[in-house]
């Protein structure tokens, strides 16, 4: 009689072992369909097993015989009752919670991630992690050709950030923000937008005029807007859509100026 039963494992030969030890069979004797050639991933994310459809010659299945009937036993006297124990209350199942990971192995795992991260980039890299205030982690990527990792305005590196982010928050009740910088790029980068938002102020103070900057990514128009924020005869503002909106530096009189009227102004 031909059976037919299906059989996982990481690749194609794992999961045709398995079945072979779980049936007991040679290879010879099985006949196997590939179902899915499964994928490795990366670093877990995204993996999926192989299955396999193995055919073999089983015996065939017989019926049970019924069991005799037995003769009804003698009615005995009744006994007396013995008394009921009190009900237990019935158990309440709790909600399974997620794990919750200690900063230890969320440096080990975000360590992990950026070494196999930098690999397939190419990039030869040291990683330095300390905890954040607050919580979380900062990440600091030292080495040569750290440029590549940076990339066009800090872009690669936000990617890079919110990747990392993604793969050890995964599966964890409690988020830690990990920050990822690259030879101090965000302290310096930082700086420079606080040295242009002052001189672009000063400009439209002097000219009496709109001043538009480049387009910036959101965490870069809050530096602006956060510099400038207490800087008389000036107000900002975002305008524009992404990956083109700016921050616009308006001069209007010191006693007219007004604090942002809604959150998207600041975005």
């Amino acid at each position: 009689m031909l059976k037919t039963n299906e059989f996982r494992g990481k690749t194609v030969d794992d999961a045709i072992a398995k079945a072979l030890a779980e049936l007991g069979l040679e290879r010879e004797d099985v006949s196997v369909e590939i179902v899915d050639r499964g994928k490795a991933g990366f670093l877990g994310i995204g993996a999926a097993d192989a299955v396999v459809r193995v055919s073999f010659e089983g015996p065939e299945e017989i019926e049970p015989a019924p069991e005799p009937v037995k003769a009804a036993p003698k009615a005995e006297a009744p006994k007396a009752e013995a008394p009921k124990a009190e009900p237990k209350a019935e158990s309440v199942e709790k909600p399974a919670k997620r794990t919750r990971r200690p900063a230890g192995e969320q440096a080990a795992q975000t360590e992990e991630f950026l070494t196999g991260l930098l690999e397939r980039m190419g990039v030869q890299a040291d990683i330095e992690i300390s905890p954040r205030k607050g919580g979380g982690l900062d990440v600091n990527l030292t080495g040569a050709g750290i440029g590549a990792v940076i990339g066009r305005r800090g872009e690669t590196l936000d990617a890079i950030q919110h990747l990392t982010n993604y793969a050890v928050n995964r599966g964890s009740d409690k988020r830690a923000h990990i920050n990822v910088d690259a030879e101090n790029y965000r302290a310096k980068r930082e700086e420079s937008l606080v040295h242009l938002a002052e001189k672009m102020a000063a400009k439209a103070v002097k000219y009496k005029r709109s001043m538009a900057l480049e387009p910036m990514n959101s965490y870069e128009r809050h530096v602006i807007h956060a510099a400038l924020q207490d800087y008389e005869g000036v107000t900002t503002s975002s305008t524009g859509t992404e990956p083109n909106r700016r921050v616009v530096v308006s001069y209007v009189p010191a006693e007219t100026k007004k604090e942002p009227s809604n959150y998207q102004e600041w975005c």
